[in-house]
């Protein structure tokens, strides 16, 4: 019998399409970049448009509505609308069988460091969902170097970020965590740690899900001054860089026509800059890259630990981001609103010279975003490609087939939801099917790639298989290589619109007046979608209901 497998599963946070060198960035990344070149890249890899959504299918091989995040956590808690459904639980439910508890049973060593936002209750805390080694961070974000600041009643001043963390089964207080810390520094050490002690006589399963490059935008020193000057030609300079190099290293086709950059209302574009401002949003997106060449480096020692121990061929990795850049303050907007800028006033310097540091707080934009996510619309949080398709390396010489070939590219569409049933193949070891430990669970909806990676099978998904999104009101359902987005005001028009992704896949064309027929299919698919996965929304003013005027957010600041 041949040796079971170790996984390991490395997840970015709001890093976007081309963000790293092997996907044609400028950024140094060159750790990521090898295990490209000896695997597998995908360009037509799909997550959901946010952090835990993501997070959720992931772990459960099923759609996000039916694993508990079908709205954020930071949305359901304020917003009556998404309260007490099923499926809004704004955590990991019960209801669906987690892939580490899965492998658990399967005889695998389950490890996690990192981010996990799937839930703050002990019930639904790593530990309890099947990782037998952890540390983690609970909430979906964290100051990457620890600065806590705290108001006068001792609660934290960034409500929306209580510092959060897990040992084991143990919730441990940001003070207990030795220095210096640097969140993907530290991570990969516990992770580092882990891995050496752990028992050999099993095979494993390693996540590790970064908090970079989330805001708030924070990096060493030195590690900000080498990209001193890279970014003064502004965000629309750097995405035609970013294009004419994706079409280099063939990526996206020669003859694509990119979303033109769109300007939420109150962010100037780089041209109405004062010379000083530029200079403050080129800082913040050297220290964005500081962060990425910091993870970069952190996934290299990894690497090196399994090379050195023999073990780097046995094991599958896999690498991606959760979601499209970040282009707003998702996470902080529904909790605390207009108190962000006077928390950040009164506890954080954000003088140039200190952007980047632990006691600094800035996050990167809508327009670096954008350059980061091209030729895609937009990004975080939107159901277009922006904010849903994300580069991914795939790295397991062991299996052959299409990873065989030398820089191999592939543009397939797959999903995260593909990961649980890839994992569990190659493992050997079956779904639980409806029912796990007692209770009911939902079946995975996505599938496994291993035949078609094998080269036994042309597709993963076939031109009749339909998948479909929505968060935030913003909803899409696509069947091959058609996709209808529905996008309500101010972000849209309260109509469906009709992309035809393989001629488009900037979303530039509306071909709905053109294609009637094919837009109405879709829309019957949507309502199909919306049954079978308890999916709510009020497609009449999703706006009012969702992630809009109950919450508090001025729909103003998210124009055109």
């Amino acid at each position: 019998m041949s040796k079971r497998p170790n996984f390991l599963i490395i997840l970015a946070d709001d890093l976007g399409f081309s963000d790293i060198g092997a996907f044609g960035s400028e950024i140094s990344t060159p750790n990521l970049d090898k295990l490209a070149r000896n695997g597998l890249r995908q360009t037509g890899f799909h997550t959901a448009s946010a952090c835990s959504p993501t997070r959720s299918m992931l772990m459960s091989g099923t759609d996000n509505h039916l694993a508990g995040l079908g709205q954020m956590a930071e949305t359901i808690a304020r917003d009556p609308f998404y309260q007490g459904h099923k499926g809004y639980e704004g955590m990991l439910n019960d209801r669906v069988a987690a892939l580490p508890e899965i492998l658990t049973d399967a005889g695998y060593e389950t490890i996690m460091s990192g981010k996990w936002h799937l839930g703050l209750p002990k019930h639904a805390q790593p530990y309890a969902r099947g990782f037998q080694k952890v540390f983690g961070l609970l909430p979906g974000a964290g100051n990457h170097y620890l600065y806590e600041p705290y108001l006068d009643d001792q609660t934290p001043a960034m409500k929306f970020l209580p510092p959060l963390y897990v040992e084991g089964a143990e919730q441990i207080s940001h003070k207990d965590i030795p220095g210096p810390f640097y969140s993907s520094t530290y991570f990969t050490d516990r992770m580092l740690g882990f891995l050496e002690e752990r028992d050999t006589s099993k095979p494993f399963f390693a996540y590790l899900p970064y908090t970079a490059p989330h805001w708030p935008l924070q990096a060493p020193d030195d590690e900000v001054a080498r990209y001193k000057g890279r970014y003064d030609a502004g965000p629309e300079a750097l995405r035609l860089e970013r294009l004419e190099r994706l079409k280099e290293l063939g990526l996206i086709s020669r003859d694509v026509e990119p979303h033109p950059v769109m300007s939420p209302f109150g962010y100037k574009s780089w041209n109405e800059l004062s010379a000083e401002e530029r200079a403050i949003s080129a800082k913040k997106m050297e220290v964005y890259a500081s962060m990425v060449t910091v993870m970069d480096k952190e996934i290299g020692r990894v690497v090196k630990l399994l090379e050195d121990s023999g073990e780097l061929d046995n094991t599958f990795i896999f690498f991606s981001s959760d979601n499209g850049a970040e282009g707003a303050l998702l996470e902080a907007i529904p909790v605390m609103g207009d108190m962000i800028q006077k928390t950040v006033e009164r506890f954080f310097d954000n003088s140039i010279e200190n952007i980047g540091r632990g006691n600094s707080w800035t996050y990167l934009g809508p327009h670096w975003a954008q350059a980061a996510t091209a030729p895609s619309k937009m990004y975080k949080a939107w159901a277009t490609e922006g904010g849903i398709r994300c580069p991914s390396i795939i790295h397991y010489p062991r299996l052959g087939g299409l990873l065989d070939r030398s820089d191999a590219i592939t543009h397939e569409f797959t999903t995260i939801m593909d990961i649980l049933p890839t994992v569990l193949d190659l493992a050997g070891h079956q779904h639980p099917g409806g029912e796990f430990r007692g209770r009911k669970v939902h079946r995975p909806r996505g599938k496994s790639w291993v035949s078609w990676l094998a080269g036994r099978e042309k597709e993963v998904h076939d031109e009749n298989a339909v998948h479909g999104w929505e968060l935030f009101g913003q909803a899409a359902i696509r069947q091959g290589k058609w996709k209808a987005v529905w996008l309500p005001p101010p972000t849209g028009k309260d109509e469906w619109l009709l992309f035809d992704l393989d001629a488009d896949p900037g979303e530039t064309k509306n071909l709905a007046g053109e294609n009637p027929e094919k837009l109405h299919q879709l829309v019957a698919f949507w309502h199909e979608y919306e049954a079978e996965t308890g999916t709510i929304v009020n497609m009449s003013n999703p706006a009012g209901t969702g992630f809009g005027r109950s919450t508090g957010i001025n729909w103003d600041d998210w124009g055109n």
